[in-house]
């Protein structure tokens, strides 16, 4: 075994995105919709509900993104105290995103450039075991549809020349749109704002409530009416879910970064010929044993450890076949460490 300093120029730092599909079987697009009726029919079904790829019952049923509702005015649910009004589970809901994304329960939500007065939302997050990184911008696609109206959502992250950031990371509007663009204009309309922030590093999507109601209708839109009853409940997830499920397609792919530390490894013609196999030299006067290894010597070399300054053994890389090297011969060997 030789052991060999690397210089600074031996060393290279690369990153690499790579992409797959955000749901089960690293599929892009999800076409089959379930939820738990126990749960929605039990009391958190108000506010939160899971969704499936099959039968929630099922053995390979996994939870592939969730539904919650949150209303700034407490409304969807039933309040915690009737003596207290506005506290309510989708007032909790609606405070939990205040503080992950806007890093405040004191900030509203800006949608495009309008700021609600009610604030009224749907947040879907996808499963974080369906994504390492973050989800990647521009491959959104998210059909509702209430039989008659249908509606297709995109990010804008193609529109625009700056991204902004938040307390979540990056976040883009959505629009009404393909493939990271909107169909025209800005996408949404100027009276409720945009449908919604998409949140990739967080794999989160937070619809306006109002937008949505606006483009389908006051009589068709997701909320019962246009006046919430803080005091019943009205099951707001699950009826997101049907215009999710109706329409059969939801697309979304994630993005991971890796980055990669390639070392190289020379062997210049001059060096690793001889063994030091103690069984090649004499351990008396430390003279080469074999003739062939005086005159023309040759090694194969198998493997590549790397030590710190502690000769403390780091990681190893293994040769798929011994490299055969002799006087005549250089060498090369990138060793790549992914992380």
């Amino acid at each position: 075994m030789s052991f060999k300093r690397l210089d600074p120029e031996d060393f290279l730092i690369s990153a690499d995105s790579i992409t797959a599909g955000a749901w089960y079987g690293n599929n892009p697009t999800l076409t089959e919709f379930f939820t738990s009726s126990v749960q929605e029919a039990g009391a958190s079904g108000n506010y939160y509900l899971d969704v499936y790829q099959t039968s929630s019952t099922a053995t390979t049923a996994e939870v592939q993104f969730n539904i919650a509702y949150g209303n700034s005015n407490g409304s969807g649910s039933a309040l915690y105290d009737s003596g207290i009004d506005g506290r309510s589970y989708t007032s909790t809901v609606f405070g939990q995103f205040q503080n992950i994304v806007l890093g405040d329960e004191n900030n509203n939500f800006v949608f495009g450039t309008v700021t609600p007065v009610t604030q009224s939302i749907y947040a879907l997050t996808v499963n974080r075991a369906k994504y390492k990184g973050n989800i990647f911008p521009g491959t959104l696609d998210l059909r509702l549809t209430n039989g008659s109206n249908t509606l297709r959502l995109t990010d804008n992250s193609k529109d625009v020349s700056t991204v902004s950031f938040n307390e979540a990371g990056r976040v883009f509007q959505i629009v009404s749109g393909s493939a990271g663009s909107a169909y025209s204009g800005t996408g949404y309309s100027t009276d409720s704002g945009s449908y919604g922030l998409f949140l990739p590093d967080i794999g989160t999507i937070i619809l306006n409530d109002s937008a949505l109601k606006l483009s389908f209708g006051v009589g068709g839109g997701i909320g019962l009416t246009t006046e919430y009853d803080s005091d019943s409940a009205n099951n707001n997830p699950a009826k997101l879910f049907q215009f999710i499920s109706a329409s059969g397609t939801f697309t979304l792919n994630s993005q991971e970064n890796i980055t990669s530390d390639y070392i190289f490894v020379r062997a210049r013609n001059s060096e690793y010929n001889y063994s030091e196999n103690p069984s090649f030299v004499s351990g008396s006067t430390g003279e080469v044993l074999y003739n062939d290894f005086i005159n023309s010597p040759q090694s194969f070399i198998t493997t590549v450890g790397l030590y710190n300054d502690s000769n403390e053994l780091l990681a190893v890389a293994k040769l798929s076949k011994p490299l055969k090297k002799d006087f005549t011969k250089e060498a090369l060997i990138r060793v790549k460490l992914d992380f």
